[in-house]
């Protein structure tokens, strides 16, 4: 519980270091058993329009022209499956276990970039969340590989296991034969001795169609899901995008001579000057004007961050991060009221899709000089017991960050 401050005036020394955000996974004690917060439930409600979107909506969503998604971030799941394809037309798509089959989860990752020419690369990870399935893993080694099972067809052994990784590669002819397999009605199993991982299809030719809308494939002979009588070439599939560049600026801590003296302001005027930044106050930052202490850090001569804590959940918690001037005109401008964490010229939100862990979502700015620059966003996928921290990186925004001296 937040104790109360008997003072009125805040006043910060914004020539030290800033200040750390508690990361969510140490405030939870029993999450799974706290009735989740408005603000939980609006990012429940969040991830679990990409986890229990049902196929009707990939059926409607296919109706839009390539053209109008070209370039955009997508992130679609259908069932028991998952596609985010980030900014560069890079698309990921992964599959798991069928919902509710949790004693042996299973998924599997399927990367295709952008261009007439890309091929698609597949790495599949066994969960070991179960007691069932961590005493079969502990049969992995450099002897043991996984074996892929399509319709009680042997396809042959992954590449070797991974443990730096996590993974198994699969070889391009067992990717072949998933990529055929998955549009229809497939029984697919990672096999090891006689433990058997069932892999779902329930999904996959929804999920398989929006990559193909999102690289400009649909009607082409390179296109997941294949039509009969293809007329377009791929001379016609979309090429990549370019990375974005970001020039990272490390923030300059120590006072000029013009800023030796404090910055001073009541909380009262912070929570009345942030107010306006921030469109639904009630939902977005309901702690704004509570008693707990305000954040600063100084970015440079004139500018600092400013945090302050917005909102808890049963396993999440969320802090505002402004930008403002030091002296009138303050000019607060938001960052975010979801962050978890700031060093250094970097500000990371981190939230659980729900209490145990195993599905996350990151974003990720940058200081680059004037203000704070989106640099990350990404998913590790679908709530499926794979592993805690979710089963893979599945970014839906990349850039090349580069940093200035």
């Amino acid at each position: 519980m937040l104790k109360k401050r008997l003072i009125v005036l805040t006043s910060v020394n914004v020539a030290g270091g800033p200040s750390k955000v508690i990361n969510p996974q140490h405030l939870e004690k029993n999450g799974n058993l706290q009735a989740p917060s408005i603000k939980t439930k609006k990012i429940m409600h969040s991830m679990s329009k990409r986890i229990l979107l049902p196929i009707l909506t990939a059926i409607s969503a296919v109706l839009y022209s390539a053209a109008s998604s070209a370039g955009t971030p997508v992130d679609f799941t259908s069932q028991d499956w998952q596609v985010v394809c980030d900014n560069t037309r890079t698309c990921r798509l992964a599959g798991y276990q069928s919902d509710g089959n949790s004693d042996l989860p299973v998924s599997l990752l399927l990367v295709r970039r952008a261009g007439a020419n890309a091929t698609v690369d597949g790495q599949v990870k066994l969960g070991g969340a179960k007691e069932s399935s961590a005493k079969a893993l502990m049969q992995l080694g450099n002897r043991h590989r996984i074996s892929l099972f399509i319709n009680d067809k042997d396809y042959g052994e992954t590449r070797p296991f991974s443990g730096a990784a996590g993974y198994a590669e699969l070889t391009s002819a067992q990717v072949t034969a998933l990529l055929e397999a998955l549009p229809k009605s497939s029984k697919i199993e990672l096999v090891i001795r006689n433990t058997r991982w069932r892999l779902s299809d329930k999904g996959a030719s929804a999920v398989m169609l929006k990559a193909d809308e999102a690289q400009g494939r649909v009607g082409t002979a390179s296109a997941f899901v294949r039509t009969d009588g293809a007329s377009k070439s791929n001379g016609s599939v979309l090429s990549p995008k370019p990375i974005p560049s970001i020039r990272m600026v490390m923030p300059n801590p120590k006072p000029t001579s013009s800023t030796k003296k404090k910055f001073v302001m009541r909380p009262s005027q912070l929570s009345e000057l942030m107010k306006g930044t921030v469109k639904d106050v009630n939902n977005d930052c309901p702690s704004l004007a509570d008693k707990s202490a305000w954040r600063i850090s100084r970015l440079n001569s004139k500018q600092l961050l400013v945090q302050h804590n917005c909102w808890m959940g049963a396993y999440n918690v969320g802090t505002g991060a402004w930008v403002m001037n030091d002296t009138k005109p303050y000019e607060p401008k938001l960052v975010t009221t979801d962050a978890t964490d700031y060093d250094k010229g970097q500000i990371t939100a981190l939230q659980k899709g729900r209490g145990i862990g195993d599905c996350l979502s990151k974003t990720e700015w940058l200081w680059t000089g004037k203000d704070f620059e989106k640099s990350h966003e990404s998913t590790t996928g679908l709530c499926r017991m794979i592993e805690a921290g979710g089963a893979w990186q599945m970014p839906s925004y990349v850039t090349d960050v580069k940093l200035s001296r």
